[in-house]
């Protein structure tokens, strides 16, 4: 991978500094999500080169602080993953107290911040090419390639991928390059669409065989829009407990039909995936920070706290005041956790059972 690699247009190559805080934190929260930033070093100012362009709903940034900079407390509500190329300089990226990856010129790493806490340290002279990806936009591509959609063990799992001479750098580097002579075909056309489709399919395959987990396979079949549909209202309005009627009517199908179409296809009910869904949320909630369990739990639709923590030691092995426990004052990410792959969940006592099934 070429360490110019820049997808500015040439006409937009002219230098163009940035030294203000307050505009930089506002850009990078409108292009990546909220964190926090500090300057390694007394009395520095930032030199910040800034520049970004849509490919589809993936967004390509070329950017430094021109400085040492450490940055930690990103959004996890944000529902973005983060994939950072590190093109000059170096990076170090650190998911808990003990592991850390530091990368050099054509290195990329990978994090879902909605799920893993995570750190990030550039040196002085460090220039990245990352991606902002849409967490919805891999699952959703997952479920039509290969019918179901990646477990726990994918989001959580932060690491490296590519690397130099890899399919990825060269995919990237094609992205980039054609970014720059046709910004806007890139940003609304079609060409957008297709490098969107290339890009989250490579990074899925490179992350998933990362992860160590197998997508689908040869009897996979695309499932269609409906499920698609249906599995993204349940993962925005988890907290709300919808019913299997308001899924399917999302959907635009019976409850009959969309109640076998997710044993088709993802090996589950409407109602077990919802289960899912809302146990993540709290466990979430407990590694990364909450004031209580009954608090997180009762967000989440639970009103029968017994039942909810039976529920909640069968999906991951503890209760969940261990792992508020485990993370009261130094909060450790989910990385640290060996997450069970997504089973089906049996009704909890005490729930309303007219919810999704």
């Amino acid at each position: 991978m070429p360490t110019d690699l820049d997808p500015r247009p040439r006409s937009a190559r002219s230098p163009s500094i940035e030294t203000d805080w307050d505009a930089i934190r506002s850009w990078t929260d409108d292009k990546y999500m909220q964190f926090d930033v500090r300057p390694v070093g007394r009395g520095l100012t930032p030199s910040s080169s800034m520049y970004s362009v849509p490919i589809g709903d993936i967004t390509m940034t070329h950017f430094n602080y021109g400085i040492h900079v450490d940055l930690d407390s990103f959004d996890n509500t944000s529902g973005n993953i983060l994939v950072l190329t590190t093109l000059t300089g170096w990076t170090r990226h650190r998911t808990d107290r003990v592991r850390e990856a530091e990368l050099t010129v054509g290195e990329t790493f990978v994090v879902d911040c909605d799920h893993t806490a995570y750190r990030l340290g550039a040196g002085p002279d460090h220039l990245q090419l990352n991606l902002t990806v849409p967490h919805r936009l891999l699952a959703d591509l997952a479920l039509r390639w290969y019918g179901q959609v990646p477990d726990t063990r994918l989001w959580t799992h932060a690491s490296v991928v590519g690397g130099p001479d890899s399919p990825w750098s060269s995919l990237l580097a094609y992205a980039a390059r054609t970014a720059s002579v046709a910004p806007q075909e890139v940003a609304t056309g079609r060409i957008g669409l297709h490098l969107q489709e290339m890009l989250a399919a490579q990074l899925l395959a490179d992350w998933s065989a990362r992860a160590g987990i197998e997508l689908g396979g040869a009897t996979a079949v695309p499932a269609p829009g409906y499920v698609r549909t249906a599995v993204q209202f349940i993962d925005q309005h988890a907290r709300d407990l919808p019913t299997v009627t308001e899924v399917a009517a999302a959907a635009g199908i019976g409850v009959r039909a969309l109640s076998g179409a997710f044993g088709k296809y993802l090996g589950t009910s409407p109602r077990g995936y919802l289960v899912e869904q809302r146990l993540q949320g709290v466990y979430r909630e407990l590694s990364t920070g909450a004031p209580s369990v009954a608090s997180v739990a009762r967000a989440w639709g639970y009103v029968n706290m017994g039942a909810f923590a039976a529920s909640y030691r069968r999906r991951f092995g503890e209760n969940p005041s261990q792992t508020l426990q485990r993370n009261a004052g130094n909060r450790m990410p989910i990385t640290d956790i060996a997450c069970r792959p997504r089973t089906s969940h049996p009704d909890v006592p005490g729930e309303d059972s007219s919810h999704a099934q």
